[in-house]
């Protein structure tokens, strides 16, 4: 099953969450128990902290919850707060950070490369929970949308069409999807 966050990021071959952990979460759990699925593939948008450029495709079955307060040394948590699907369909490029905020401290941000985390995405980390405690498979395929700094929002929406447009051709290239024109999916 292809699952997307939703609102503005939406796709006619996948199935939206929501946006932000705590949408996701409940969403996603809600299906799993009325409908589990056997795997799941999340697609969507990305911000990049300086490893990856606009337009890169990122796949990845590593997510964290990392704030920016626990890279200042401000706070900690007693949870598991990086999380990792066995998942072998997709590679595992880098870890992705989810918040449910977007980062615009550039400078701050270039410490998550020191914990390998390349890009952040406000669902992924939720989903990896989810899918985790119902024993799925789960990966996900991001686009490059913006770079964490001051300009994150005003890049995402500038870029935003173009990127989920070459998201797309990722997925048809890759045969996860059928080409355009069509609503069937083939995973």
């Amino acid at each position: 099953m292809i699952i997307c966050a939703g609102r503005n990021e939406t796709f006619p071959f996948a199935t939206p969450m929501g946006v932000g952990l705590v949408e996701s979460a409940i969403n996603l759990t809600r299906l799993c128990l009325f409908d589990k699925p056997d795997y799941i593939l999340f697609i969507g948008s990305a911000g990049s902290y300086g490893e990856y450029n606009i337009f890169d495709i990122v796949e990845s079955r590593s997510s964290s919850n990392i704030e920016l307060s626990f890279l200042r040394g401000d706070s900690y948590t007693p949870l598991d707060n990086v999380l990792k699907s066995d998942n072998k369909l997709v590679r595992d490029q880098t870890i992705v950070n989810s918040s449910n905020y977007i980062s615009t401290n550039d400078e701050l941000c270039k410490e998550f490369k020191q914990y390998a985390i390349g890009i952040e995405n406000m669902e992924f980390y939720s989903l990896l929970q989810v899918a985790r405690e119902f024993d799925i498979d789960i990966a996900g395929i991001f686009v490059v949308t913006n770079y964490t700094n001051k300009n994150a929002h005003q890049d995402f929406i500038k870029n935003h069409k173009e990127a989920i447009d070459k998201l797309i051709d990722y997925l048809e290239d890759k045969n996860i999807i059928v080409p355009r024109g069509t609503l069937k999916e083939k995973i």
